[in-house]
């Protein structure tokens, strides 16, 4: 079962979820063949190659999606330097200002974003970990990766955080070519008051990173219903690092759903599960073989007895 998953992900070029399965076998001490455990650390090393980095790293600073760790970290860059949430924010807005269809909740997450990294720079990154988590969120919703609980949630999040009318009057003159003027006007538009729950939402999306790395944050936006998900599935990942997609992979939303207890007896079952099918599966092998081994015997000497006959006529 942990071969077929490891398997799968290469397939789809997800390394990271294959070495999350990895890891979670060996954790529990399922075996994994070395050909396998070498093809999935190539794999993650072709991902963190340079080349590789930098290609995506372009792609997420010029674009504003991400897909993967590099493509990220080009989003958060662009959005540290506040062009892709000005970007974000004066399309969205002038949408707004024109009664064209508006994404209020990209929106919503931009202008929190300009006021976010405003703080980030003078608390020296001490809140990179929300900066992180709203570029996550954003891009999930521009990708489709946002599960509809939580997209309803946060979309009522985001619009009470805006004031309406005076965004719209500052992007009706806002440009990502003038970021000091636009940045000050949008940011007159956004109400801190509001932005608790959305802001606990993206440190918990930023902890999920943090811990367990970008695509299992992503994994958990697109399953979790409501922040409360989010916030499980934080603990999950300072609990189990690296075999938190796996986690995710196998049990679903079930895995944010279950208590300390129950979730621990949950992933003991599923473990001693998995050694069971991997000791089914090694005497299916071993009966294979035996079964073979003695229809080759049977062969032979049936082919012995022939030719011992043809001799003596």
């Amino acid at each position: 079962m942990v071969a077929e998953n490891i398997e799968a992900a290469l397939a789809a070029n997800d390394a990271d979820l294959a070495n999350s399965f990895v890891d979670l076998a060996r954790e529990k001490g399922i075996s994994v063949s070395d050909e396998l455990s070498l093809r999935v650390s190539d794999a993650v090393a072709e991902q963190n190659s340079t080349s590789h980095f930098a290609k995506r790293f372009a792609t997420g600073l010029v674009t504003g999606n991400a897909d993967d760790v590099a493509s990220l970290s080009g989003t958060i860059a662009g959005d540290l330097f506040v062009f892709g949430d000005i970007r974000d924010v004066v399309r969205e807005g002038k949408h707004l200002a024109m009664g064209e269809d508006t994404d209020r909740l990209i929106l919503g997450l931009a202008t929190a974003g300009l006021a976010v990294t405003a703080a980030t720079y003078i608390s020296v990154g001490g809140v990179a970990p929300v900066r992180a988590g709203l570029t996550l969120v954003k891009d999930a919703r521009k990708v489709g990766r946002l599960g509809e609980g939580l997209t309803q949630w946060a979309g009522r999040s985001a619009r009470q955080i805006v004031d309406a009318p005076m965004l719209q009057n500052a992007v009706a003159s806002g440009s990502v070519l003038r970021p000091g003027q636009t940045v000050s006007a949008i940011k007159a538009a956004f109400r801190a008051e509001k932005a608790g729950a959305l802001v606990r939402l993206a440190k918990d999306v930023g902890r999920v990173s943090e811990k367990a790395g970008m695509r299992s944050a992503l994994d958990t936006l697109r399953i979790a219903e409501g922040p409360k998900d989010v916030a499980r599935a934080a603990r999950l990942a300072e609990s189990k690092g690296g075999q938190t997609r796996a986690i995710l992979k196998v049990l679903g939303r079930g895995a944010l759903l279950l208590a300390a207890g129950a979730f621990n007896l949950t992933l003991w079952v599923f473990g001693a599960l998995l050694a069971l099918f991997g000791f089914l599966s090694s005497i299916k092998a071993t009966t294979e073989r035996l079964t073979q081994s003695w229809l080759d015997r049977k062969k032979a000497r049936r082919l012995r007895q022939q030719l011992a006959a043809g001799v003596s006529a």
